[in-house]
């Protein structure tokens, strides 16, 4: 791995200079992060001192799950770079959901470029729900249930409590398998039909559920959509 310095690589191919004359499209993963950091380390390059994180970590996915201790392992990486790095992926996040504030959340898909990045990328299993108001556009998103690979997710007085307290007029329910193939279990299915029959009865309709995971030959996208599917 090169270990040059920013002031050693010609001008042309510093991330700044690189930007401003090609755009960010242009940029490396690494020389995007470079640019948030600013400078490296002694003898090392933000541009090198990037990749170094991105190699330890293994890709731009699970840098973006990694806690501030976790950061901070790399030398070179103390509080407030760490904190730098927290705040963008959290930004790119934020940006994800303030996208559908005003354009109606109609597909599985929609769903998926809502919350697919971030979920695919955790460990544990995360219940969430999508809110909608009567245009379907997004009121909110709210965490249920954080468990383990194992568990299984909350029951349908704690996913309503939300869609009812924010007034919603429909609701998507979503959760990941950590596992990766987002295919539904028997465990699943059953707790989409009791969700299904909840919200019909407080009436506030459950247009999809989503299971968010990696592709696979079954779920070229990603994920599975039980409306998609014919079971909601």
């Amino acid at each position: 791995m090169s270990s040059r310095l920013i002031k050693d690589i010609p001008d042309e191919e510093r991330p700044r200079e690189k930007l401003g004359q090609f755009g960010a499209q242009a940029l490396t993963d690494s020389e995007i992060l470079a640019i948030f950091f600013s400078t490296g380390r002694e003898g090392v390059s933000s541009i090198d001192l990037a990749r170094e994180l991105i190699h330890h970590f293994g890709s731009l996915k699970d840098l973006s799950r990694a806690e501030s201790e976790d950061l901070q392992q790399i030398k070179g990486i103390g509080p407030a770079k760490a904190a730098q790095l927290l705040a963008v992926f959290e930004f790119g996040r934020r940006l994800a959901r303030e996208t559908f504030r005003a354009t109606p959340i109609s597909s599985p898909q929609d769903v998926y470029d809502l919350l697919g990045p971030e979920m695919r990328s955790l460990t544990q299993e995360s219940v969430r729900v999508v809110l909608m108001n009567h245009r379907k556009e997004l009121i909110r998103t709210a965490e249920i249930f954080l468990g383990t690979k194992s568990e299984c997710f909350a029951n349908p007085p704690e996913i309503l409590r939300p869609a009812i307290t924010n007034s919603a007029s429909s609701m998507i329910l979503v959760h990941n398998h950590p596992t990766g193939d987002p295919s539904p279990s028997s465990a699943d299915i059953q707790a989409t039909r009791r969700m299904n029959k909840a919200c019909e009865t407080v009436g506030i309709p459950l247009d999809d559920h989503v299971i968010i995971g990696c592709v696979t030959t079954a779920c070229p996208d990603g994920y599975y959509s039980f409306r998609e599917s014919g079971l909601l």
